[in-house]
């Protein structure tokens, strides 16, 4: 684990705008991404994660501006996720002022781009985003989490676990690692799925679906994760970056 607990904030973006939802359905707005990216630094976010939520070719163009813009309000990490498909995409997402590219289905689909990336680029570069939930129906991995797609809507039968190792061999920097079951909920982080990646990995892991309360975050470290990522209890005022780190804190972490 990282000497210091990272504390960041997620934009989920549409078009232009932030949004949020439970389990990606239902999205409604959340405001302007460059004027909450701006707030969040001020609080003493110690990254930023911004991910295109639709990442149709229709709207790539709007996505690299609104990158572009919010880099600028920046000085601090910023990781940009959603539609990556290439080589090429991961090079213009740097040139715009992203430090750390997010990869997910193009990677489930072709895993070979992952190694791709870590060589041209560097692994520190490279955020395996992994949409995880515990298996339903007549599917049956090993650990019992599946890696979905679609927003979770769609089963791919690969085992999250198997994937996360297989993701660290090939290259990745770290992960992005999402619970779909817990996204949006605010009734917590689902630490069994993070005691199971922390298993297998050694490389950073972040924390991400299900924050409700500044009591959500310790037991998420506990439980192995080197930083926590929340969005829509910050972006609707319930807490604060500042509220986060204090806990973390009096639970006996480092924070920056």
């Amino acid at each position: 684990m990282s000497l210091a607990v990272r504390v960041i904030p997620c934009l989920d973006v549409d078009a232009g705008r932030v949004v949020k939802g439970v389990h990606f359905e239902n999205l409604r707005d959340a405001g302007d991404p460059v004027e909450l990216a701006a707030e969040y630094y001020r609080q003493g976010a110690d990254e930023l994660t911004f991910l295109d939520v639709t990442a149709s070719s229709s709207r790539r163009q709007t996505m690299y501006d609104v990158v572009a813009r919010t880099a600028e309000e920046l000085f601090i990490p910023l990781t940009v996720g959603g539609g990556v498909r290439s080589v090429e995409d991961v090079d213009r997402l740097l040139r715009c002022g992203a430090d750390k590219v997010g990869v997910n289905t193009a990677a489930i689909n072709d895993p070979g781009l992952i190694a791709r990336i870590a060589d041209r680029f560097g692994n520190q570069v490279l955020v395996l985003s992994v949409d995880a939930r515990r298996e339903r129906g007549e599917r049956h991995t090993r650990s019992g989490f599946e890696v979905t797609t679609m927003g979770g809507r769609k089963s791919t039968g690969i085992d999250a676990i198997w994937w996360v190792r297989r993701a660290e061999e090939l290259g990745a920097g770290e992960i992005l690692l999402n619970s779909m079951d817990a996204d949006g909920t605010e009734n917590g982080f689902d630490l069994e799925m993070i005691r199971a990646v922390r298993r297998e990995v050694s490389i950073p892991i972040i924390a991400s679906g299900g924050a409700g309360r500044v009591e959500d975050f310790p037991p998420a470290v506990e439980a192995g994760a080197d930083a926590v990522l929340a969005a829509s209890v910050f972006h609707y005022g319930k807490m604060t970056i500042g509220d986060v780190k204090r806990a973390l804190r009096d639970a006996g972490y480092t924070v920056r």
